[in-house]
């Protein structure tokens, strides 16, 4: 039986972090400037981690940060630890500290995941937060402008998880439900991520990968054989949204010459 090999989406290597970080805030505006433009706002899911911090710091400043309408823009994470806000490990404060507290975004268009609460009620109310932002109170994520996330800034862990959605999870395996908590196999353990049903309605989903230490995953996520429930990163499948990868030179440094 023929092994299937993953699909090998749009990728950008850039040649350095810092010309990634750049890459990726001028993907938001423009994100920013189509979903206002079609539907008079503009929702983002925001990613954790290291490798954002960089992009919300150019977002947070000029030249960029004017370029935004912000006052149109809605905040959403992709996943969250399950600490108090004000947690080191949370990524809401990281957001925070780095952007959200330096740009005008009405605190009424942030939406932070309540990480500090039971995470199966947090998860409960989260996804009865996002059907509402989203205008689907029930059924299916749906991809039509002014019901689906814009732009969701995703990552990649060196085993191949994306948002939370780890390896051989219930997460990774879900079909119906929009957001799940989970205990993984990290630290903190316990985590509450959006699923690939929401994630894949949206217009565009953006992976932003840097360093040499990702190199062989993410060789293994873009060319390798398909199988999602051990690279959970493979679930991303927007259709008929949009899927780009911007990653630097070192995280590239595996990638086979042609797709």
């Amino acid at each position: 039986m023929a092994v299937e090999r993953a699909v090998r989406p749009d990728v950008d290597v850039l040649p350095s972090a810092e010309a990634l970080a750049d890459a990726a805030a001028e993907r938001f505006v423009v994100a920013a400037e189509q979903a206002i433009s079609e539907s008079g706002r503009f929702v983002v899911a925001l990613s954790g981690g290291s490798t954002p911090r960089r992009s919300y710091e150019r977002l947070a400043r000029e030249p960029v940060v004017s370029r935004i309408q912000w006052s149109l823009v809605h905040v959403v994470w992709g996943d969250e630890r399950c600490v108090p806000p004000n947690d080191a490990e949370s990524n809401y404060r990281m957001a925070r500290e780095e952007l959200l507290e330096h740009v005008p975004v009405p605190d009424a268009n942030i939406h932070r995941i309540h990480g500090e609460e039971d995470p199966a009620a947090a998860a409960a109310s989260y996804e009865m937060m996002m059907r509402k932002l989203l205008r689907t109170p029930e059924g299916a994520a749906t991809s039509a402008p002014g019901r689906r996330i814009d732009l969701a800034l995703l990552g990649l862990g060196d085993n191949g998880h994306t948002a939370s959605i780890f390896p051989e999870s219930a997460a990774a395996s879900e079909t119906i439900r929009w957001v799940m908590a989970e205990s993984v196999d990290a630290s903190p353990r316990w985590r509450i991520t959006l699923t690939a049903p929401v994630l894949n309605a949206a217009a565009e989903l953006l992976f932003v990968v840097s360093g040499k230490g990702k190199a062989n995953v993410l060789a293994r996520v873009l060319d390798g054989p398909r199988r999602p429930r051990e690279l959970p990163a493979q679930l991303i499948a927007p259709s008929p949204g949009r899927l780009h990868w911007l990653v630097d030179a070192a995280a590239a440094a595996e990638l086979a010459k042609s797709p």
